[in-house]
Protein backbone atom coordinates (compact mmCIF):
# COMPACT_ATOMS: atom_id res chain seq x y z
CA UNK A 1 0.00 0.00 0.00
CA UNK A 2 1.14 3.73 -0.55
CA UNK A 3 -0.13 6.25 2.10
CA UNK A 4 0.71 9.65 2.77
CA UNK A 5 0.61 11.01 6.42
CA UNK A 6 -0.36 14.46 6.68
CA UNK A 7 1.36 15.95 10.07
CA UNK A 8 3.73 12.78 10.19
CA UNK A 9 5.58 14.61 13.06
CA UNK A 10 3.57 13.77 15.75
CA UNK A 11 4.31 11.55 18.65
CA UNK A 12 1.34 8.79 17.54
CA UNK A 13 1.31 9.73 14.11
CA UNK A 14 5.25 9.21 13.19
CA UNK A 15 5.24 5.95 15.62
CA UNK A 16 2.29 4.59 12.79
CA UNK A 17 4.42 5.84 9.79
CA UNK A 18 7.54 3.86 11.32
CA UNK A 19 5.34 0.84 11.80
CA UNK A 20 3.80 0.89 8.20
CA UNK A 21 7.09 1.28 6.94
CA UNK A 22 8.48 -1.99 8.83
CA UNK A 23 5.15 -3.42 7.56
CA UNK A 24 6.54 -3.12 4.08
CA UNK A 25 3.89 0.23 3.07
CA UNK A 26 5.10 2.80 1.08
CA UNK A 27 5.11 5.95 3.48
CA UNK A 28 5.75 9.80 2.87
CA UNK A 29 4.49 12.60 5.06
CA UNK A 30 4.48 16.07 5.43
CA UNK A 31 4.23 18.62 8.30
CA UNK A 32 5.06 22.04 8.55
CA UNK A 33 7.41 21.72 12.01
CA UNK A 34 9.08 17.81 13.11
CA UNK A 35 10.81 18.08 16.77
CA UNK A 36 12.98 15.76 18.46
CA UNK A 37 12.80 12.52 19.03
CA UNK A 38 10.46 12.44 16.09
CA UNK A 39 12.85 14.05 13.50
CA UNK A 40 15.82 11.54 14.57
CA UNK A 41 13.26 8.59 13.94
CA UNK A 42 11.88 9.47 11.19
CA UNK A 43 15.47 10.31 8.70
CA UNK A 44 16.87 7.17 9.96
CA UNK A 45 14.46 5.62 8.05
CA UNK A 46 14.14 7.67 5.02
CA UNK A 47 10.54 8.99 6.23
CA UNK A 48 11.62 12.50 7.31
CA UNK A 49 10.36 15.19 4.82
CA UNK A 50 12.49 16.62 2.33
CA UNK A 51 10.98 19.85 3.51
CA UNK A 52 9.02 21.21 5.86
CA UNK A 53 5.63 22.84 4.71
CA UNK A 54 2.05 21.67 3.41
CA UNK A 55 2.35 20.63 -0.65
CA UNK A 56 -0.49 19.94 -2.80
CA UNK A 57 1.62 18.00 -5.21
CA UNK A 58 2.26 15.64 -2.26
CA UNK A 59 -1.34 14.39 -2.77
CA UNK A 60 -1.76 11.91 -6.21
CA UNK A 61 -4.45 9.44 -7.72
CA UNK A 62 -1.97 6.64 -7.23
CA UNK A 63 -2.10 6.70 -3.12
CA UNK A 64 -4.18 4.09 -1.52
CA UNK A 65 -4.74 6.68 1.72
CA UNK A 66 -4.35 9.39 3.68
CA UNK A 67 -3.90 9.22 7.37
CA UNK A 68 -4.90 12.77 8.61
CA UNK A 69 -3.24 13.95 12.17
CA UNK A 70 -4.79 16.57 14.83
CA UNK A 71 -2.06 18.81 13.99
CA UNK A 72 -3.49 19.70 10.28
CA UNK A 73 -6.72 22.16 10.16
CA UNK A 74 -9.20 21.77 8.16
CA UNK A 75 -8.23 23.89 5.25
CA UNK A 76 -4.79 22.63 5.18
CA UNK A 77 -3.87 22.48 1.27
CA UNK A 78 -3.08 18.88 1.24
CA UNK A 79 -6.12 17.70 2.38
CA UNK A 80 -8.31 19.49 0.57
CA UNK A 81 -6.14 18.44 -2.60
CA UNK A 82 -7.32 14.38 -1.12
CA UNK A 83 -11.08 15.64 -0.94
CA UNK A 84 -10.90 16.82 -4.28
CA UNK A 85 -9.47 13.83 -6.01
CA UNK A 86 -12.24 11.56 -3.77
CA UNK A 87 -9.15 9.58 -1.79
CA UNK A 88 -9.33 7.62 1.21
CA UNK A 89 -8.88 9.99 4.31
CA UNK A 90 -8.56 7.81 7.62
CA UNK A 91 -8.05 9.61 10.77
CA UNK A 92 -5.24 7.68 13.44
CA UNK A 93 -7.77 5.80 15.09
CA UNK A 94 -9.71 4.87 11.40
CA UNK A 95 -6.67 3.32 10.51
CA UNK A 96 -6.00 1.15 13.33
CA UNK A 97 -9.07 -0.11 13.56
CA UNK A 98 -8.83 -1.54 9.84
CA UNK A 99 -5.71 -2.89 10.66
CA UNK A 100 -7.11 -4.90 13.58
CA UNK A 101 -10.58 -5.33 12.43
CA UNK A 102 -9.98 -9.23 12.00
CA UNK A 103 -8.15 -9.74 15.77
CA UNK A 104 -9.01 -9.37 19.46
CA UNK A 105 -9.44 -6.19 20.12
CA UNK A 106 -8.56 -5.19 23.61
CA UNK A 107 -8.58 -1.45 24.40
CA UNK A 108 -7.30 0.56 27.65
CA UNK A 109 -9.95 3.67 28.34
CA UNK A 110 -10.05 6.56 31.57
CA UNK A 111 -8.91 9.83 32.22
CA UNK A 112 -5.78 8.86 34.20
CA UNK A 113 -3.55 5.67 34.09
CA UNK A 114 -4.51 3.97 30.65
CA UNK A 115 -0.51 4.70 30.04
CA UNK A 116 0.47 2.85 32.52
CA UNK A 117 -2.27 -0.37 32.62
CA UNK A 118 -0.90 -0.31 28.30
CA UNK A 119 2.36 -0.17 29.65
CA UNK A 120 1.81 -2.68 32.10
CA UNK A 121 0.09 -5.05 30.01
CA UNK A 122 2.42 -4.90 27.00
CA UNK A 123 5.56 -5.36 29.68
CA UNK A 124 3.96 -9.02 31.07
CA UNK A 125 3.24 -9.92 27.46
CA UNK A 126 6.92 -9.24 26.66
CA UNK A 127 8.27 -11.07 29.80
CA UNK A 128 6.40 -14.17 28.16
CA UNK A 129 7.23 -13.38 24.40
CA UNK A 130 3.88 -13.28 24.08
CA UNK A 131 3.84 -11.66 20.55
CA UNK A 132 0.59 -9.08 20.13
CA UNK A 133 0.14 -5.66 17.94
CA UNK A 134 -0.01 -2.77 19.58
CA UNK A 135 -0.30 1.07 20.26
CA UNK A 136 0.66 2.73 23.34
CA UNK A 137 1.53 6.67 24.10
CA UNK A 138 5.15 6.34 25.83
CA UNK A 139 8.01 4.46 24.42
CA UNK A 140 8.57 1.34 26.61
CA UNK A 141 11.73 -0.18 27.86
CA UNK A 142 12.15 -3.10 25.37
CA UNK A 143 10.10 -1.90 22.70
CA UNK A 144 11.80 -0.45 19.99
CA UNK A 145 8.30 1.77 18.78
CA UNK A 146 4.76 2.97 20.26
CA UNK A 147 3.28 1.13 17.57
CA UNK A 148 3.48 -2.21 16.13
CA UNK A 149 1.49 -3.86 13.52
CA UNK A 150 1.51 -7.56 11.81
CA UNK A 151 -0.83 -9.88 9.80
CA UNK A 152 -0.50 -12.88 12.07
CA UNK A 153 -0.77 -11.69 15.81
CA UNK A 154 -3.98 -12.44 17.39
CA UNK A 155 -4.48 -9.34 19.97
CA UNK A 156 -4.29 -5.74 19.60
CA UNK A 157 -3.92 -3.97 22.50
CA UNK A 158 -4.32 -0.04 22.11
CA UNK A 159 -4.33 2.98 24.29
CA UNK A 160 -7.55 4.36 24.03
CA UNK A 161 -7.56 8.38 24.00
CA UNK A 162 -10.85 10.41 24.59
CA UNK A 163 -9.50 13.45 22.32
CA UNK A 164 -10.96 13.65 18.95
CA UNK A 165 -9.72 11.83 15.77
CA UNK A 166 -8.91 14.50 13.45
CA UNK A 167 -9.63 17.88 12.60
CA UNK A 168 -12.52 16.93 10.05
CA UNK A 169 -13.68 13.73 12.86
CA UNK A 170 -15.00 15.36 15.94
CA UNK A 171 -15.54 11.61 17.63
CA UNK A 172 -13.35 10.56 20.51
CA UNK A 173 -10.82 8.17 19.37
CA UNK A 174 -11.76 5.09 21.49
CA UNK A 175 -15.21 5.35 19.89
CA UNK A 176 -13.73 3.85 16.79
CA UNK A 177 -12.04 0.91 18.21
CA UNK A 178 -15.28 -1.35 18.94
CA UNK A 179 -12.78 -3.58 21.91
CA UNK A 180 -13.64 -6.86 22.74
CA UNK A 181 -11.80 -6.66 26.05
CA UNK A 182 -11.85 -3.51 27.29
CA UNK A 183 -11.13 -1.35 30.74
CA UNK A 184 -11.92 1.87 32.33
CA UNK A 185 -9.71 3.27 34.76
CA UNK A 186 -11.09 6.27 36.14
CA UNK A 187 -13.20 9.44 34.73
CA UNK A 188 -12.05 12.77 35.29
CA UNK A 189 -13.10 15.66 33.69
CA UNK A 190 -10.67 16.66 31.16
CA UNK A 191 -10.16 18.29 27.56
CA UNK A 192 -12.52 21.30 28.78
CA UNK A 193 -12.09 23.08 25.37
CA UNK A 194 -13.91 19.86 23.30
CA UNK A 195 -16.14 18.72 25.99
CA UNK A 196 -17.25 21.86 27.74
CA UNK A 197 -19.15 20.46 30.48
CA UNK A 198 -18.57 17.92 32.84
CA UNK A 199 -22.01 15.74 31.78
CA UNK A 200 -20.76 16.02 28.41
CA UNK A 201 -17.62 14.84 29.37
CA UNK A 202 -18.73 11.13 31.14
CA UNK A 203 -21.16 10.67 28.42
CA UNK A 204 -17.75 9.94 26.29
CA UNK A 205 -17.36 6.90 27.89
CA UNK A 206 -20.90 5.77 28.02
CA UNK A 207 -20.41 5.46 24.42
CA UNK A 208 -16.95 3.84 25.58
CA UNK A 209 -18.54 1.08 27.05
CA UNK A 210 -21.59 0.70 24.34
CA UNK A 211 -19.35 -0.22 21.73
CA UNK A 212 -17.98 -2.84 23.22
CA UNK A 213 -18.91 -5.79 21.05
CA UNK A 214 -21.63 -7.93 21.92
CA UNK A 215 -20.55 -10.21 25.14
CA UNK A 216 -17.41 -8.74 25.53
CA UNK A 217 -15.85 -8.04 28.30
CA UNK A 218 -15.09 -4.37 30.32
CA UNK A 219 -12.54 -4.79 33.53
CA UNK A 220 -13.83 -1.45 35.42
CA UNK A 221 -12.32 0.23 38.42
CA UNK A 222 -15.02 0.15 41.05
CA UNK A 223 -13.84 2.65 43.19
CA UNK A 224 -14.66 4.79 40.83
CA UNK A 225 -17.63 6.41 41.71
CA UNK A 226 -18.73 7.72 38.03
CA UNK A 227 -16.91 4.69 36.58
CA UNK A 228 -19.17 2.62 38.50
CA UNK A 229 -22.51 4.02 37.77
CA UNK A 230 -21.21 4.30 34.27
CA UNK A 231 -20.38 0.24 33.69
CA UNK A 232 -23.33 -0.67 35.62
CA UNK A 233 -25.92 0.92 34.42
CA UNK A 234 -24.65 0.24 30.44
CA UNK A 235 -27.36 -2.28 28.86
CA UNK A 236 -24.79 -3.40 26.42
CA UNK A 237 -24.82 -7.44 26.88
CA UNK A 238 -21.29 -7.93 28.24
CA UNK A 239 -19.90 -9.24 31.22
CA UNK A 240 -19.06 -6.75 33.84
CA UNK A 241 -15.42 -7.38 35.97
CA UNK A 242 -15.12 -5.23 38.53
CA UNK A 243 -11.28 -4.23 40.22
CA UNK A 244 -10.17 -2.96 43.43
CA UNK A 245 -6.80 -1.69 44.61
CA UNK A 246 -5.06 -4.50 46.70
CA UNK A 247 -3.47 -4.47 49.94
CA UNK A 248 -0.19 -3.50 50.15
CA UNK A 249 2.20 -2.12 52.52
CA UNK A 250 5.53 0.70 52.35
CA UNK A 251 8.74 -0.24 54.73
CA UNK A 252 11.81 1.91 54.26
CA UNK A 253 10.82 3.33 50.58
CA UNK A 254 9.70 -0.35 49.00
CA UNK A 255 6.45 -0.81 48.05
CA UNK A 256 5.16 -4.76 48.92
CA UNK A 257 2.31 -6.05 47.36
CA UNK A 258 0.15 -9.03 48.88
CA UNK A 259 -0.22 -11.56 46.40
CA UNK A 260 -1.39 -15.17 47.02
CA UNK A 261 2.28 -16.43 47.64
CA UNK A 262 3.11 -13.90 50.17
CA UNK A 263 3.84 -10.13 49.77
CA UNK A 264 6.37 -8.86 46.68
CA UNK A 265 8.40 -5.94 46.14
CA UNK A 266 7.14 -4.00 43.09
CA UNK A 267 9.32 -0.99 41.08
CA UNK A 268 6.07 1.14 40.69
CA UNK A 269 4.18 2.48 43.93
CA UNK A 270 1.72 4.48 44.83
CA UNK A 271 -2.33 3.31 45.64
CA UNK A 272 -3.10 4.41 42.07
CA UNK A 273 -0.28 2.46 40.36
CA UNK A 274 -1.19 -0.47 42.26
CA UNK A 275 -4.88 0.40 41.34
CA UNK A 276 -3.47 0.28 37.46
CA UNK A 277 -1.67 -3.02 38.43
CA UNK A 278 -4.68 -5.16 38.98
CA UNK A 279 -6.99 -3.78 36.10
CA UNK A 280 -3.52 -4.93 33.94
CA UNK A 281 -3.67 -8.04 36.24
CA UNK A 282 -7.49 -8.75 35.25
CA UNK A 283 -6.82 -7.65 31.74
CA UNK A 284 -3.51 -9.96 31.11
CA UNK A 285 -5.81 -13.03 32.87
CA UNK A 286 -8.57 -12.13 30.00
CA UNK A 287 -5.57 -13.14 27.65
CA UNK A 288 -4.57 -15.99 28.83
CA UNK A 289 -1.54 -15.20 31.26
CA UNK A 290 -2.79 -16.40 34.71
CA UNK A 291 -1.99 -15.15 37.79
CA UNK A 292 1.17 -16.29 38.89
CA UNK A 293 3.01 -15.48 35.52
CA UNK A 294 1.20 -11.86 35.85
CA UNK A 295 3.10 -11.49 38.83
CA UNK A 296 6.36 -13.19 38.30
CA UNK A 297 6.74 -10.58 35.05
CA UNK A 298 5.32 -7.53 36.96
CA UNK A 299 7.64 -7.41 39.57
CA UNK A 300 10.17 -5.87 37.32
CA UNK A 301 8.28 -3.08 35.72
CA UNK A 302 9.47 0.11 36.08
CA UNK A 303 7.00 2.34 35.01
CA UNK A 304 6.70 3.80 31.53
CA UNK A 305 7.95 7.03 30.03
CA UNK A 306 7.49 10.24 31.96
CA UNK A 307 5.07 8.49 34.07
CA UNK A 308 6.58 8.81 37.88
CA UNK A 309 9.61 8.09 35.94
CA UNK A 310 12.80 8.30 38.38
CA UNK A 311 15.23 10.29 37.29
CA UNK A 312 17.85 10.42 40.08
CA UNK A 313 18.43 9.21 43.14
CA UNK A 314 21.07 9.81 46.22
CA UNK A 315 21.57 8.78 49.89
CA UNK A 316 19.32 11.37 50.69
CA UNK A 317 16.99 12.40 47.59
CA UNK A 318 15.24 11.67 45.00
CA UNK A 319 13.93 13.44 41.71
CA UNK A 320 10.93 12.31 39.87
CA UNK A 321 9.42 13.68 36.27
CA UNK A 322 5.65 12.78 35.70
CA UNK A 323 3.50 13.69 32.88
CA UNK A 324 0.93 14.81 35.35
CA UNK A 325 -1.48 18.30 34.70
CA UNK A 326 -4.92 17.28 34.98
CA UNK A 327 -6.08 17.83 38.66
CA UNK A 328 -6.96 13.54 39.43
CA UNK A 329 -3.29 13.15 38.12
CA UNK A 330 -1.50 15.75 39.84
CA UNK A 331 -3.33 14.71 43.66
CA UNK A 332 -2.89 10.63 43.01
CA UNK A 333 0.69 11.12 41.97
CA UNK A 334 1.37 13.61 44.93
CA UNK A 335 0.10 11.53 47.69
CA UNK A 336 2.01 8.50 45.99
CA UNK A 337 5.41 9.61 46.25
CA UNK A 338 4.34 11.74 49.79
CA UNK A 339 3.41 7.61 50.82
CA UNK A 340 6.32 6.45 49.19
CA UNK A 341 9.14 8.90 51.07
CA UNK A 342 6.68 10.10 54.32
CA UNK A 343 10.07 11.12 56.12
CA UNK A 344 11.47 13.20 53.66
CA UNK A 345 9.95 16.92 52.69
CA UNK A 346 7.96 16.75 49.33
CA UNK A 347 9.10 19.73 47.03
CA UNK A 348 6.33 19.33 43.98
CA UNK A 349 6.21 21.56 41.13
CA UNK A 350 3.40 21.68 38.76
CA UNK A 351 3.36 23.71 35.65
CA UNK A 352 -0.58 24.62 34.24
CA UNK A 353 0.36 23.95 30.38
CA UNK A 354 -2.87 22.74 28.95
CA UNK A 355 -6.01 24.73 28.03
CA UNK A 356 -7.78 22.67 30.67
CA UNK A 357 -5.44 23.58 33.10
CA UNK A 358 -5.14 27.72 32.37
CA UNK A 359 -8.46 27.99 32.40
CA UNK A 360 -9.85 30.63 34.89
CA UNK A 361 -12.81 28.33 35.19
CA UNK A 362 -11.38 25.40 35.46
CA UNK A 363 -9.03 25.78 38.03
CA UNK A 364 -10.84 25.08 41.23
CA UNK A 365 -10.74 21.64 40.08
CA UNK A 366 -7.54 21.81 41.23
CA UNK A 367 -8.69 22.27 44.88
CA UNK A 368 -6.42 20.09 47.24
CA UNK A 369 -4.62 18.45 44.21
CA UNK A 370 -0.99 19.49 45.86
CA UNK A 371 -2.21 18.86 49.50
CA UNK A 372 -0.15 16.26 49.88
CA UNK A 373 2.73 18.33 49.33
CA UNK A 374 5.33 19.73 52.01
CA UNK A 375 6.13 22.76 49.59
CA UNK A 376 4.26 23.42 46.55
CA UNK A 377 4.99 25.29 43.55
CA UNK A 378 2.89 26.35 40.44
CA UNK A 379 5.08 27.67 36.96
CA UNK A 380 2.41 28.93 33.85
CA UNK A 381 3.08 31.12 31.19
CA UNK A 382 1.18 33.86 30.59
CA UNK A 383 2.30 33.80 27.02
CA UNK A 384 0.27 30.72 26.63
CA UNK A 385 -2.37 31.75 28.34
CA UNK A 386 -2.74 34.61 25.36
CA UNK A 387 -1.29 31.93 22.62
CA UNK A 388 -4.91 29.81 23.80
CA UNK A 389 -6.86 32.85 23.96
CA UNK A 390 -8.33 32.63 27.35
CA UNK A 391 -8.81 35.15 30.32
CA UNK A 392 -5.66 36.19 32.41
CA UNK A 393 -5.57 34.33 35.73
CA UNK A 394 -3.11 35.63 39.00
CA UNK A 395 -1.29 33.87 41.25
CA UNK A 396 -3.61 34.83 43.89
CA UNK A 397 -6.23 33.18 41.79
CA UNK A 398 -4.18 29.91 41.75
CA UNK A 399 -3.74 30.08 45.50
CA UNK A 400 -7.41 30.04 45.93
CA UNK A 401 -7.84 27.26 43.76
CA UNK A 402 -5.52 25.31 44.91
CA UNK A 403 -6.60 25.80 48.84
CA UNK A 404 -3.03 26.57 49.71
CA UNK A 405 -2.13 30.21 51.07
CA UNK A 406 1.95 29.22 50.93
CA UNK A 407 1.91 28.16 47.12
CA UNK A 408 4.91 29.44 45.40
CA UNK A 409 3.81 31.06 41.58
CA UNK A 410 6.15 31.69 38.88
CA UNK A 411 5.34 33.01 35.38
CA UNK A 412 9.23 33.59 34.56
CA UNK A 413 11.32 30.45 33.51
CA UNK A 414 14.22 32.43 34.60
CA UNK A 415 13.33 32.77 38.31
CA UNK A 416 11.65 28.96 38.34
CA UNK A 417 15.14 27.49 37.70
CA UNK A 418 16.66 30.15 40.14
CA UNK A 419 14.30 28.44 42.82
CA UNK A 420 14.61 25.43 42.01
CA UNK A 421 18.60 25.28 41.79
CA UNK A 422 18.63 27.46 45.17
CA UNK A 423 16.95 24.60 46.82
CA UNK A 424 18.83 22.36 49.62
CA UNK A 425 17.55 19.31 48.12
CA UNK A 426 18.92 16.79 51.25
CA UNK A 427 15.94 14.25 52.90
CA UNK A 428 13.69 15.75 50.13
CA UNK A 429 11.87 14.31 47.44
CA UNK A 430 11.61 16.47 44.24
CA UNK A 431 8.53 15.96 41.81
CA UNK A 432 8.27 18.20 38.63
CA UNK A 433 4.86 17.73 37.55
CA UNK A 434 4.44 18.91 33.54
CA UNK A 435 3.55 18.07 29.99
CA UNK A 436 5.74 20.86 29.04
CA UNK A 437 9.34 21.69 29.64
CA UNK A 438 8.75 24.70 32.51
CA UNK A 439 9.85 27.46 29.42
CA UNK A 440 13.49 25.06 28.62
CA UNK A 441 14.10 23.57 32.02
CA UNK A 442 17.37 21.16 31.53
CA UNK A 443 16.31 17.75 33.36
CA UNK A 444 19.94 17.12 32.75
CA UNK A 445 20.64 20.12 35.17
CA UNK A 446 18.37 19.15 37.52
CA UNK A 447 19.85 15.42 38.25
CA UNK A 448 23.30 16.92 39.27
CA UNK A 449 21.14 18.91 41.94
CA UNK A 450 21.44 15.77 43.40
Amino acid sequence: MKIHFIAIGGSAMHNLAIALHNKGYEISGSDDVIFEPSKSRLESRGLLPQSFGWYEENISPDLDAVILGMHAKPDNPELLKAQELGLKIYSYPEFLYEQSKLKTRVVIGGSHGKTTITSMILHVLNYHDIEVDYMVGAQLEGFDTMVHLTEDNEFMVLEGDEYLSSPIDRRPKFHLYQPNIALLSGIAWDHINVFPTYENYVEQFKIFTDSIVNGGIMVYNEEDPEVKTVVESSENSIRKHPYTTPEYQVMDGQTFLETPEGEMPVEVFGKHNLNNLMGAKWICQHMGVDEADFYEAIASFKGASKRLEKIKESNTAVAFKDFAHSPSKVKATTEAVKEQYRNRRLLACLELHTYSSLNAEFLKEYEGSLGAADTAVVFYSPEAVQIKKLEEISSEQIAGAFGRDDIVVYTNPDEFRQFLFSQKLDDTALLLMSSGNYGGLDFEEVKELL
